[in-house]
């Protein structure tokens, strides 16, 4: 295919084919996730008329995935409203009367967050172990207090020594191995403990990344993902709800399902292939086969249309960018793509008929002890179960029944997601007979888990900044193209949306929402003439 030329008409006179015909644009949505739902729901609001989603699944909501078992809802995707002051989903919430159900232990203002505040983390080792209490809580200390280090390299701008890598994991290890190691109080059979813990921890803050490992991370921008100030929040009847309220105003015909895209044809479809397909297609009127953009689905129908807004997740992008664009993305944000980092966290739910942790128990933590001076968290393909952090409990049980949730990423991740039910079952419940020393845990009654990676339309959970990327590459993803030397000659053919494209809030629900919120208000904008 040949690439087609930026047309003069374009970027002189980006409402050339809207406002000149007397008629509302046509705007193509990509994904029925937060972000597409929420741009759509704003141009409805706003007076536009021709919109359409496109959705690749038989269901909207994207890495929202709320699962009902019996009289339970369980998050195989977004779990928490990550703080409250300001926060669009926070506010749909309480809006919307999701949270009165919402327990005092389901607010937590902790860092890392449980499914309750309520209760102990039990660390526990696999010799059967159980780590004091007092340990655990000075390990902690120092290892929040080197995590607040790396937030400093960017929010101060520190320069990052050659030492560090540029990387969160190489810096924070080394950090806190230098530590443990100089603690003159601690005996040798103490700081080999903690030693260990390091790894556990590192394994933790992956999957809250979302990353293969921190050591991935970049050390220089790490502190550029901003927190909304307030508590997290559990949705009890489940995070679809936010899903089901932004749909709310959004009439069915709108959203086409089993909708998957092939192709975008953009920079005017000007090409003879595009003039050919066009020929061919007896339902396409005359004036639409000169439209802006064209967007061919896999079942062959051609979707003429003015604007796009594509929501696909960073995965999906890094897999399919080559062949989902034509002509091509532009080099610079073909660059930003392959820099920017995804990866997949997954959940593994395991319903026991009783329970065999304490009730002051509220999450198991796995620390290997031989893993004390260990550089890497990558593990031969038999020894996937290794990057298991932790499974939390899922509280109160009188909600949920007595169930643990199990937290995987990384590459081990995909490994798990190819295993079938019953093995992940016996592999985790071999796991907790090791840790807890109580070889007597049944096998759970039923599992369930989570499988973002091997899925096409996803192919990870959410972004991150590699080491090499930095903000200014998920500004690059964001921008629209064809590209134009300011915002108001812009054509705005194929525009970008979804937590990947926010600068502060990326892999967060309402980095996605306010995404889809920030493209709807540009095309407003440039329309408000028509529009009033």
């Amino acid at each position: 295919m040949q690439s087609c030329e930026i047309s003069a008409d374009s970027t002189d006179d980006p409402l050339s084919s809207g406002l000149r015909r007397k008629r509302q644009p046509r705007i193509v949505v990509i994904g029925a996730g937060l972000a597409g739902l929420s741009a759509a729901k704003a141009l409805l609001e706003s007076g536009f008329t021709d919109v359409t989603i496109l959705e690749a699944t038989d269901r909207i909501g994207g890495r929202v995935q709320s699962v009902k078992l019996g009289h339970a809802t369980f998050e195989l995707g977004a779990t928490w409203i990550h703080g409250s002051h300001g926060n669009p989903v926070y506010h749909l919430a309480e809006d919307n009367g999701l949270l009165e159900e919402t327990t005092d232990g389901e607010r937590s203002v902790g860092r890392i967050s449980l499914y309750s505040k309520n209760g102990v983390a039990y660390h526990l080792t696999n010799n059967g172990q159980r780590i004091p209490k007092d340990v655990v809580e000075e390990f902690s200390d120092l290892y929040n207090e080197v995590y607040n280090l790396t937030q400093e390299f960017f929010q101060r701008g520190k320069p990052v020594n050659a030492e560090s890598q540029n990387s969160v994991g190489v810096f924070t290890r080394d950090v806190v191995r230098k530590r443990v190691k100089a603690d003159p109080d601690d005996t040798e059979a103490i700081k080999r403990l903690k030693l260990a813990m390091i790894q556990q921890y590192l394994k933790v803050e992956s999957c809250e990344s979302s990353s293969h490992s921190m050591d991935e991370v970049s050390l220089s921008e790490f502190g550029e993902w901003t927190e909304i100030p307030g508590a997290h929040h559990i949705i009890p009847c489940g995070f679809i709800k936010i899903v089901e309220i932004l749909a709310r105003s959004i009439p069915e015909s709108v959203i086409q399902l089993r909708k998957p895209v092939k192709c975008i044809h953009w920079n005017q479809s000007v090409s003879k292939e595009i003039e050919r397909v066009a020929d061919h297609n007896s339902d396409l009127p005359e004036e639409d086969k000169g439209s802006d953009v064209f967007v061919e689905c896999e079942d062959c129908e051609f979707i003429p249309a003015d604007h796009v807004i594509v929501t696909v997740s960073l995965g999906v992008l890094k897999k399919r960018h080559e062949s989902l664009f034509h002509p091509r993305l532009p080099e610079e944000k073909v660059m930003a793509i392959e820099k920017l980092g995804i990866n997949t966290t997954d959940k593994i739910f395991l319903e026991f008929e009783e329970p065999f942790w304490s009730s002051e128990c509220n999450s198991i933590q796995f620390v290997w002890e031989d893993e004390a001076e260990s550089e890497s968290l990558t593990y031969p393909e038999e020894l996937w179960y290794k990057k298991i952090c932790s499974f939390d409990v899922l509280y109160p049980p009188e909600r949920y029944g007595h169930v643990l949730s199990g937290w995987i990423c990384g590459e081990e991740a995909l490994i798990m997601e190819k295993c079938d039910d019953e093995t992940v079952a016996e592999t985790c419940t071999e796991m907790l007979r090791k840790f807890t020393g109580n070889p007597n845990i049944p096998k759970p009654r039923r599992i369930l888990r989570s499988s973002w990676g091997s899925n096409p339309n996803f192919r990870g959970s959410y972004s991150y900044t590699q080491v090499g990327s930095s903000g200014a590459d998920v500004e690059k993803l964001a921008k629209p193209l064809p590209y134009a030397e300011s915002s108001k000659t812009a054509p705005m053919q194929v525009m970008f949306s979804g937590e990947a494209t926010h600068r502060k809030y990326y892999s967060t629900t309402h980095g996605a929402v306010l995404s889809g919120q920030r493209e709807a208000a540009h095309l407003i904008e440039m329309y408000q003439d028509l529009l009033q």
